[in-house]
């Protein structure tokens, strides 16, 4: 039986009793950014290490949220993770991640993209690699979670990632394809800047070229959103690559992206 798509509510306060607490224990997705917002991190936690008989991992990790000087959905988030994948490896538990990745609540899933992305031990190659499911999964935050976690490990390694992520932007999943823009945006969202993409957007052409007339709007609003990015620092470039794709790729797809790419210039 297809499962049917739930609605999400529009304000916290109108998110069911029921509903809030099936998604802070973990058995159903959030339908929306409300509800992604709306969980209570540290429940859900609770409730996922007593459901998988890990419950002694919980003092610990709490104590790592409680230290946080910022306390955000993303901080926590990234924390639980984290702190998730040091245990783990202290404790030699090899079936944790499995649990993780494959768990119902997309939060939970969240979490697991951080024990890669906080693998040191991982080649960008062999990261990158790691992740690309989760780039693919069906649910927004674990796809906008994923590229986060892997962003520093981008930087720190750009024109092999560069070179590998060029390949995913002929991948059939859209999804993919799209990971290889949003990973490399110059200053991108809730994240640190690209400061050598900022300051040679060229270097982004190997992802952008293959993605300019994307017949997914999912990802020509990440492309036109990359452009936009290097406006802010390099207008000139963004204007020359536009009018090139207006001659060379006179579709609707990359007149889409121009707009987009255009839009704080043309303020």
């Amino acid at each position: 039986m297809t499962e049917i798509k739930r609605k999400g509510s529009r304000s916290t306060k109108d998110i069911p009793t029921a509903i809030l607490e099936k998604l802070n224990k973990g058995e159903i997705e959030t339908a929306n950014l409300v509800e992604w917002l709306a969980i209570d991190q540290r429940l859900l936690l609770k409730n996922f290490l007593l459901q998988t008989d890990r419950s002694s991992y919980l003092e610990t990790i709490i104590t790592n949220i409680d230290s946080l000087k910022k306390q955000t959905v993303n901080t926590i988030n990234e924390t639980i993770g984290t702190s998730l994948f040091k245990l783990a490896k202290q404790k030699n538990d090899t079936a944790l991640f499995a649990i993780l990745s494959t768990h119902k609540s997309d939060l939970v899933r969240c979490w697991a993209t951080y024990t890669i992305g906080k693998n040191t031990e991982l080649s960008i190659s062999e990261m990158l690699d790691q992740i690309q499911p989760f780039s693919a999964d069906k649910h927004f935050g674990v796809r906008e979670i994923c590229w986060l976690t892997v962003r520093s490990s981008i930087t720190k390694n750009l024109t092999e990632s560069l070179t590998i992520l060029s390949e995913w932007t002929k991948h059939s999943d859209e999804n993919i394809r799209r990971f290889a823009s949003e990973a490399t945006r110059p200053r991108g969202v809730w994240c640190e800047h690209l400061e050598e993409i900022k300051q040679n957007p060229r270097l982004g052409l190997i992802i952008l070229e293959p993605l300019k007339s994307d017949n997914a709007k999912y990802v020509q609003d990440s492309v036109g959103n990359w452009l936009n990015d290097a406006s802010k620092t390099n207008p000139e470039f963004v204007i020359e690559i536009c009018e090139n794709w207006k001659k060379n790729s006179p579709t609707k797809e990359t007149a889409y992206i121009i707009k987009k790419a255009l839009r704080t210039i043309e303020k």
